[in-house]
């Protein structure tokens, strides 16, 4: 147990903001309505504003090609496999979990390894570097715990009750709570402060492997291997609907960021675009790939989803259509992880062929193959800056991916 500050935070929609938008029309605008932006605070409101622009419409990458290298490489920490990564918006520290039954922190700078949690008694299946200072795991032996980076890295907190593996987590900032889903189909919710059980979700008929919280903090979503997505009421405990259509278990299902959609994917080959008002069918099936859909995900603004498949291939939809906007066909074995670039220019995907790939998502063209693992990657992210690269494999390493250009140091200003 520990206490913690809480840091007010308010979330401002700005989905209009375009190439040609008046910045300091929109930040008078977001001042009329804030009273916390006094006119000594307008001008470095129009500063982060201009920036941001700056940011979602730059899309002239010098030497796009080979721009990624391997910078480091995270090897020989643990005695058994990887089985998830996480890394912090900056790209500076990475968390591993594995079947060794610890979770390892990493300095990407250094490559180096900082320190080895110690304290679950199965496998840490998923890890989450979501909380500033801190680190989420999510093991076997059916808890969850949270640890403090801080010097000594202790156990802060640790979640108990489920009855069977615990295979995903997320955190919501604002209530400060944290959602564990379990193979004994249920979800549960902690305080992330106290560790203490505040809710169980129940109602899913098969095991639950993905969840994510709503903005806000007033619903979170599941998904399950009854083939179905459930929304829940986080503050009553109650499932509000039940998405069905999907015919075989769920790989995956996220929010859009204005929480008015949602995307599912599926063994069934398919993946699924559902309006949150409109939950006795879905908006769009999308049916193009030819085997297991694995993954899905929005970009940033929730106009696009990216699709990755057993088929070798990803494919960019367009959400208000469902139609393809580009298809992603040169590696030679299943695609397993899809990851938009933060300005949605480019999408990153993982493969069984050993290699991941950068791509263009307007033409689908391959800008680089990231190459520097000998087996299966399984997990690829990229810090919010944009400069960092972290890939997963299955031959025990993580490689970090640094970009040596001209727009790491727009990037840095940026941020």
């Amino acid at each position: 147990m520990y206490k913690q500050k809480k840091i007010k935070q308010k979330i401002l929609d700005l989905f209009d903001i375009e190439q040609e938008t008046n910045v300091e029309a929109l930040a008078a605008r977001i001042a009329g309505n804030e009273p916390l932006i006094t006119p000594k605070i307008l001008p470095q409101l129009e500063n982060i504003l201009q920036k941001l622009k700056d940011k979602i419409f730059f899309k002239s990458w010098d030497n796009v090609l080979d721009v990624f290298h391997v910078d480091k490489t995270l090897s020989s920490g643990h005695l058994l496999p990887i089985t998830n990564v996480s890394i912090d918006k900056f790209g500076d520290i990475c968390a591993t979990g594995s079947y060794d039954r610890t979770c390892k922190i990493w300095n990407t700078r250094t490559g180096m390894e900082t320190s080895t949690l110690v304290g679950h008694e199965n496998a840490v299946y998923v890890v989450s570097l979501a909380i500033t200072g801190r680190v989420l795991t999510g093991s076997f032996d059916k808890t969850a715990r949270i640890w403090s980076l801080d010097d000594g890295c202790e156990c802060l907190c640790t979640m108990r009750g489920h009855l069977a593996e615990v295979v995903a987590v997320a955190v919501d900032h604002p209530t400060q709570t944290v959602a564990t889903s379990s193979m004994d189909q249920t979800t549960k919710l902690f305080s992330a402060v106290t560790g203490q059980n505040v809710a169980t979700l129940r109602g899913h008929t098969g095991e639950v492997v993905v969840n994510q919280f709503g903005n806000g903090g007033s619903t979170v979503i599941t998904g399950s291997f009854d083939n179905t997505i459930k929304i829940w009421d986080i503050r009553t405990a109650r499932c509000t609907a039940t998405l069905y259509g999907h015919t075989a278990e769920l790989t995956a299902c996220h929010y859009d960021f204005s929480c008015k959609a949602i995307a599912s994917s599926s063994l069934d080959g398919t993946a699924k675009l559902w309006d949150v008002r409109k939950t006795d069918s879905c908006r769009h099936t999308i049916s193009g790939h030819t085997d297991e859909v694995l993954d899905i995900c929005f970009d940033s603004v929730g106009r696009r989803v990216a699709t990755a498949s057993s088929d070798c291939s990803a494919c960019i939809w367009d959400v208000s259509s469902g139609d393809l906007i580009s298809a992603m066909i040169e590696h030679t074995g299943e695609v397993t992880k899809v990851f938009w670039e933060p300005a949605g220019h480019y999408l990153l995907t993982a493969s069984q062929d050993h290699t991941s790939m950068f791509w263009d998502t307007e033409t689908g063209e391959c800008l680089q193959e990231l190459k520097g693992h000998s087996d299966h990657v399984f997990s690829i992210v990229m810090s919010y800056l944009g400069d960092t690269i972290l890939t997963a494999s299955k031959d025990n390493t993580c490689c970090v991916w640094k970009q040596f250009n001209s727009k790491n140091n727009l990037l840095k200003q940026i941020i």
